[in-house]
């Protein structure tokens, strides 16, 4: 038998169902309401996405509230002024912010917070910040009576829309289990890591080495130029040996062509290197790499270029660019 779950999964499009059995597999978790907290370009996506799979999306929020009137329009939701209106519109309510100090605002602000109406509810943290602020959050969620998983994304825009999302994820395993329906509307593949905060490590060891790989590649290029090669071909050999790297693949054109629209900024680079530098300080580890990774990247931001794709690195790296 075909489930609703499994239709959407196959289809991506909203459709009506028709069912023999399960049917109280399906409605037991159709019928929790999802809410988001940070509906940027990824947060507002995840929620496309499971509005179009038949969840119930009943509430929006975003620090800049003209994004979250704009989506709860689209998706026929509220658009709460404040954080516990969002926690007791829904029973899980997915987060995605963009660092340590919104976390902080969003979970323990003074007056206003998530878990003013936690009781019950299931929080998914999506975004990358420390593994500490991800204990944090788990501790305080369990003392308000409500649960807290990580779901770490290493996905693109286009990922969250599609339902096509990789999720490292922790906290309570029965918990993940709860929501696992959900998740699996949203993701091609999942990971459960451990307890709290260790995702966030995974997360950050990701993203680490995928910024400093990001840097190594635009050196090489870089130099390539300087010496007057032709850089398709260097990107062809860079391919075929061991210079080859999935950042050679989304990366490498940008690089060379100096077209750096922002699927995942520099900024963000600079704060996500910056904390796995913290986690290998927090065991005595030395990263040398990392530090001249986070050093290039802290750059960028410096030259008010922050904003621009983490291929912007290249910039920094070409003769006559802004190195």
């Amino acid at each position: 038998m075909l489930t609703a779950l499994h239709y959407c999964r196959q289809t991506s499009t909203p459709a009506t169902f028709t069912f023999s059995q399960p049917q109280f597999f399906y409605f037991f978790f159709m019928s929790k309401t999802i809410a988001f907290v940070g509906v940027g370009r990824m947060g507002a996506n995840m929620a496309r996405r499971l509005k179009d799979c038949g969840y119930s999306v009943t509430a929006v929020y975003d620090s800049h509230r003209p994004i979250a009137t704009a989506l709860a329009e689209e998706l026929g939701c509220a658009a709460p002024e404040t954080l516990a209106e969002v926690a007791a519109a829904a029973d899980v309510i997915f987060t995605v912010v963009t660092n340590d100090e919104s976390m902080r605002t969003i979970f323990f602000g003074p007056g206003d917070n998530l878990l003013n109406e936690a009781k019950g509810k299931i929080f998914i943290n999506c975004a990358t910040v420390s593994p500490g602020i991800h204990r944090e959050v788990y501790e305080a969620a369990k003392a308000a009576g409500a649960d807290s998983l990580e779901a770490s994304m290493a996905s693109s825009i286009s990922h969250a829309r599609e339902g096509k999302l990789y999720l490292m994820l922790a906290g309570d395993e029965s918990v993940y289990n709860d929501v696992l329906p959900i998740l699996e509307q949203m993701s091609v593949n999942r990971r459960f890591i451990g307890g709290p905060g260790r995702a966030a490590e995974v997360k950050a060891l990701v993203n680490m080495v995928m910024n400093i790989n990001t840097a190594g590649l635009a050196e090489g290029l870089g130099l390539a130029a300087a010496l007057g090669h032709d850089l398709d071909m260097i990107r062809e050999v860079f391919s075929q040996t061991g210079a080859n790297s999935r950042v050679l693949e989304t990366d490498s054109a940008d690089m060379v062509a100096r077209e750096h629209d922002c699927w995942f900024s520099a900024e963000h680079a600079a704060k996500d290197s910056g904390i796995a530098g913290s986690m290998a300080e927090s065991v005595n580890l030395n990263l040398p790499l990392n530090l001249a990774t986070i050093a290039q990247y802290q750059k960028m931001v410096s030259l008010g270029l922050g904003g621009l794709d983490k291929s912007g690195i290249a910039e920094l790296t070409f003769k006559g660019r802004h190195g």
